[in-house]
């Protein structure tokens, strides 16, 4: 039988990891009219520029239902509940010096009047809308799960 449309017989096979694998949550904030939240990383970061998925790394020994709950109120000033957060999907990319594993949750509820803690810019955008804005490699994959599910 021949191999499916996902074989490439030119590709190597993985060779493993080629730094550190860093564990990210992020979360598409959803509000009453279907609009997705995403936040602009501010000059001095990494990537600045890009819009991302609120969300952080994991601290040691932290589940990314609890990393987001903190990062949302860190970030953002506002508190969730983990059993608001629903995971939809995840990404995996490899960047030049890591390996990023991102999943993604969904949070419609949520207590507080959001503001960028952190200097960041913000916007709500209709998800037909999502690919107009320039984002990380790892982020921009999860742009069609989202269309799909809003």
């Amino acid at each position: 039988m021949a191999p499916g449309g996902c074989w490439d017989a030119s590709e190597a096979a993985p060779a493993g990891l080629t730094g550190p694998l860093v564990l990210v949550a992020a979360v598409a904030l959803i509000d009453a009219d279907g609009r997705v939240l995403l936040a602009r990383r501010p000059e001095g970061k990494e990537m600045a520029g890009l819009w991302e998925f609120p969300g952080g790394k994991l601290r040691p020994g932290e589940t990314p239902e609890a990393a987001l709950v903190r990062e949302l109120r860190e970030e953002l000033d506002i508190d969730t509940r983990q059993s608001c957060l629903a995971p939809i999907g995840f990404a995996s990319h490899p960047y030049e010096t890591f390996h990023l594993l991102m999943p993604l949750y969904v949070c419609r509820t949520w207590i507080g009047t959001m503001r960028a803690v952190e200097g960041q810019e913000l916007t709500w955008v209709r998800p037909a809308r999502l690919g107009d804005y320039p984002m990380p490699p790892a982020d921009a994959p999860l742009i069609p799960l989202l269309r799909d599910l809003l």
